[in-house]
């Protein structure tokens, strides 16, 4: 075998079996030894940053990695947004970047760069493979390490001579290591704060918001009175009818601190203590609450629902029946198409089973109200915050789940990030119904622009800033761009446009697109978005419920 049969094989045997691709020369002998390895499937993607996009959606819904195959450090950077996604995310994935030839790098030839430089930005594993009889030992060592706990991105370096030469050997996946389980002492003393009568909530992240997990914190929910919350942007949540609801933290600050007000223990579930997207003047970014005791229960390290379950037998919740959320649907959407009535048909019409990845940004602020009670869907949504990971994922998540109706709503200024993925869509012929919700602009920026304080220093205001945030000129056609791309598409400017473009996408096989031109609604926080989103305004003492009110109104 040469190294990079080698290779193919040690990543086949180590159940690594998609690989997604952008390959250029450096490369060649790995695209060659494709053909040798009938356990790979090879997706060729566009661009990097598809490649990796897709690589992550893929493990968020395999619960194993996948490979990218990227060319030299160039190809690498051009796939960075979405490997920073999966970082944050926690989520496996192997990438393969070729490099020059060992004898070729002293030439510093136009495509030469400092690649392990580049890739420890978005790695916790880096490697340049210096040999072709060490090279399939680097690769499970790579595959070991992306499937760790906490899942990691690895980014292994094949130059061209170790790929091509002779006398690789494969090599076997190292024996993983099981995540502890938190200690007696943690969770006694985590116990004992629930038991305190203090305001006390769970805050979950990651492996906890899967069905086991799911179900252990409700019942520790039902039998000591806690709040469960979900990290404002999950990696993989699993909701809907017959499983327990979790409240997302807001990406709002102030909404974010509504919500966690009067905690007096918050308990981590493999999450991170809440923290603000973005700093604001004047405003904390720390969002735990005054006096209130931040607990981990597990870190991202352990198991989060091994523990979980040591906590439910502690306090006795073992037999306690959790709530589920009972089938409900919003009614069907009628007149004038809105963002609030893409997001009920969602709601209206979603599938058993399906999978929705959320990069619907200011336009999918109503999502997870209108979808709480439909059958029992996975969302995916974007973890590290930059943007362009929607259609990517999509892509990944129907390889990963052929059997799943996979539905991406997706901003009209994050879709061009990535807008190539269409065509692997069509070229692998996906079932994904992609919604563009086409509001002509990059609407949250609208909003950001307010709060961070810019249009009362004297700007914001003037042609030349709101250019900045503006769509409109010229505008993009998504019917156009999808078509041209092999995709079914179809524009909608009405609700029963809508509803009936969905319905015919998810009966019928392939990739679907519909561009929903929709209002820019959130120029400014509306009001009446708070009962949706955050159901625990209610909850609060009047006085600072209605003081929040006279803050967020227009």
């Amino acid at each position: 075998m040469n190294g990079a049969q080698a290779l193919m094989k040690t990543l086949a045997d180590a159940g690594v079996t998609v690989c997604f691709s952008n390959p250029g020369t450096s490369e060649m002998h790995f695209v060659a030894a494709l053909d040798h390895e009938p356990r790979m499937r090879a997706v060729l993607t566009l661009f990097e940053g598809v490649a990796t996009g897709a690589a992550d959606g893929y493990a968020r819904m395999a619960g194993k990695p996948a490979a990218t195959l990227l060319h030299l450090g160039c190809g690498l950077g051009n796939g960075l947004a979405n490997l920073h996604n999966a970082r944050k995310g926690r989520v496996p994935i192997v990438n393969i970047v070729g490099d020059h030839a060992t004898h070729h790098v002293q030439y510093d030839a136009q495509l030469q760069s400092d690649i392990e430089t580049v890739a420890r930005n978005v790695s916790k594993w880096v490697r340049t493979s210096s040999s072709t009889a060490e090279l399939a030992n680097d690769a499970a060592e790579a595959v070991a390490t992306a499937m760790s706990t906490p899942a990691q991105v690895t980014t292994l370096i094949l130059p061209a001579d170790v790929s091509w030469s002779e006398g690789g050997v494969p090599a076997a996946l190292p024996t993983l290591v099981l995540p502890p389980v938190a200690e007696d002492d943690v969770i006694d003393a985590i116990a004992r704060a629930i038991q305190s009568g203090e305001k006390t909530a769970l805050l979950m992240g990651a492996r906890a918001l899967r069905e086991p997990g799911l179900l252990a914190a409700s019942r520790i929910a039902v039998k000591a009175g806690v709040k469960l919350f979900a990290e404002v942007f999950p990696t993989r949540i699993e909701r809907g009818a017959g499983l327990p609801h979790v409240e997302r933290i807001a990406y709002l600050a102030e909404l974010a601190s509504v919500q966690l007000h009067g905690l007096k223990h918050l308990i981590l579930v493999d999450a991170k203590s809440p923290v603000s997207f973005f700093a604001y003047p004047g405003k904390a970014s720390d969002l735990v609450p005054e006096g209130c005791t931040v607990h981990t229960l597990a870190s991202p390290s352990q198991d989060a629902v091994g523990g979980l379950s040591k906590l439910a037998q502690k306090l006795g919740a073992d037999a306690v029946q959790p709530v589920l959320q009972s089938a409900t649907r919003p009614e069907r959407p009628k007149g004038k198409l809105t963002a609030e009535k893409v997001c009920k048909a969602v709601g209206h019409l979603l599938p058993e089973r399906a999978i929705i990845v959320d990069e619907a940004q200011t336009s999918g602020v109503m999502l997870p109200h209108f979808t709480k009670g439909a059958p029992r869907h996975d969302v995916v949504t974007l973890t590290g915050g930059a943007i362009g990971q929607g259609l990517p994922n999509a892509v990944g998540a129907a390889i990963a789940c052929p059997d799943r109706p996979v539905l991406a709503l997706v901003g009209d200024g994050s879709a061009m990030y990535t807008i190539q993925a269409l065509w692997t869509m069509a070229r692998e012929r996906l079932n994904v119904t992609t919604v563009i919700l086409n509001n002509k602009s990059y609407a949250i920026l609208n909003v950001e622009l307010q709060r961070v304080g810019a249009t009362g220093q004297g700007g914001g205001s003037g042609e030349k800033a709101r250019s900045q945030l503006d769509l409109s000129n010229p505008g993009l056609d998504f019917v156009q761009l999808g078509a041209s791309m092999g995709v079914h598409s179809v524009r909608a400017t009405t609700a029963e446009e809508f509803n009936t473009a969905l319905e015919n996408a998810l009966r019928s096989p392939g990739p679907h697109l519909i561009e929903a031109v929709v209002p820019n609604a959130f120029a400014g926080l509306k009001l009446r978005l708070l009962p949706h989103v955050l159901s625990s305004l209610a909850s609060l003492p009047q006085p600072l419920a209605q003081l929040i009110k006279r803050k967020v109104s227009p």
